[in-house]
């Protein structure tokens, strides 16, 4: 029995192996070799993961390249090891805490002060948590990170972005996106539906992708574009960023058929410079490579919902409208 258990957790661990190198073998890449000199770009969560390699390969590029990020201390450290890899000194840190609302307005009050163009807003910071967690203003933590956070800072930046037009907007979503089947917007901090990771992550997937939607629709003929993407499969420590014992699991699964974070960064680095991607606006990537999203990530009516929901969630006041 034993020797029949062990065959065949044998053969399936060969499987993985092989399907996750057909997977990253089958990886899209950025053909683009467009120059990046006198651009200025913000990633959000840069410290880390697909976004440390996005910023990196922006940078390599000569863009000026913001890396907004919770701790300065470890961005920093970071920073220097792009200016040294790139040769490109003009890397700058400054603090954004994207589920912290009081945070980003803090930031786009600095960045206005210190900056007068904006060329690329990668929204990519991300969180996925095993239990349910508030933050201080009482939205869910895994929503407040991954969208609320972003809603604002996108909002609050529109003004510079339509000045440094043509400019654009690239926020990292998820192919989980399409598992998430709530719609109940009424309930986005799960009081009434029972917290679990999975759903909650896929929620504020789904909402990246309709507050893209709108986004595009809203800056339409402005010549400031915002696109979406997923990054794919990547092993990154989005998962186990709580130390779990589930996440650290999981993490070492993904680890086995996911891309390494170089190529994980590849569809937004693509969105961010690429010719062709420059008129291209309120649509879902996947490879480098526009693709469907679920139906409700392209329901028009929700899309409106959740940024109606959202203004009056963050509190964005009217003189901060520039849409």
């Amino acid at each position: 029995m034993l020797g029949a258990v062990g065959v065949i957790f044998l053969v399936f661990a060969l499987a993985v192996v092989a399907w996750g190198a057909i997977y990253r073998r089958q990886s899209g890449r950025c053909r683009s070799t467009k120059r990046m000199d006198g651009k200025t770009v913000i990633v959000t969560g840069s410290s880390s993961g697909i976004g440390l390699a996005t910023a990196e390969e922006l940078a390599r590029r000569g863009a000026r390249v913001i890396l907004a990020c919770r701790n300065a201390e470890k961005a920093n450290k970071v920073a220097q090891g792009i200016r040294e890899r790139t040769g490109n000194t003009n890397v700058k840190v400054s603090v954004l805490d994207t589920s912290d609302l009081d945070s980003v307005r803090e930031f786009v009050q600095e960045f206005k002060k210190t900056e007068k163009q904006l060329d690329v807003l990668i929204n990519n910071a991300g969180l996925g948590i095993p239990k349910k967690r508030l933050n201080k203003h009482g939205f869910e933590l895994t929503l407040a990170t991954n969208h609320y956070g972003h809603f604002i800072l996108t909002a609050l930046l529109i003004d510079v972005l339509k000045e440094s037009a043509p400019s654009r907007v690239v926020t990292v979503s998820s192919s989980v996106h399409k598992y998430s089947s709530k719609a109940n917007f009424e309930d986005l901090n799960f009081d009434r539906t029972p917290y679990l990771a999975f759903p909650a992550y896929a929620l504020s997937k789904l909402c990246n992708i309709l507050f893209t939607k709108e986004l595009a629709r809203k800056l339409e003929g402005t010549g400031v574009v915002a696109n979406c993407l997923h990054p794919g499969i990547v092993n990154t420590d989005i998962l186990n960023k709580e130390n779990t014992w589930s996440g650290a699991l999981l993490t070492f699964f993904i680890g086995l058929i996911g891309k390494g974070r170089d190529d994980g960064a590849q569809t937004s680095i693509y969105l961010a410079v690429a010719e062709e991607t420059q008129h291209v606006t309120g649509k879902y990537f996947v490879d480098c490579k526009e693709s469907a999203c679920s139906s409700l990530a392209d329901d028009e009516g929700l899309a409106k919902k959740l940024w109606e929901m959202s203004e009056r969630d963050v509190k964005l006041q009217e003189d901060e409208i520039f849409y």
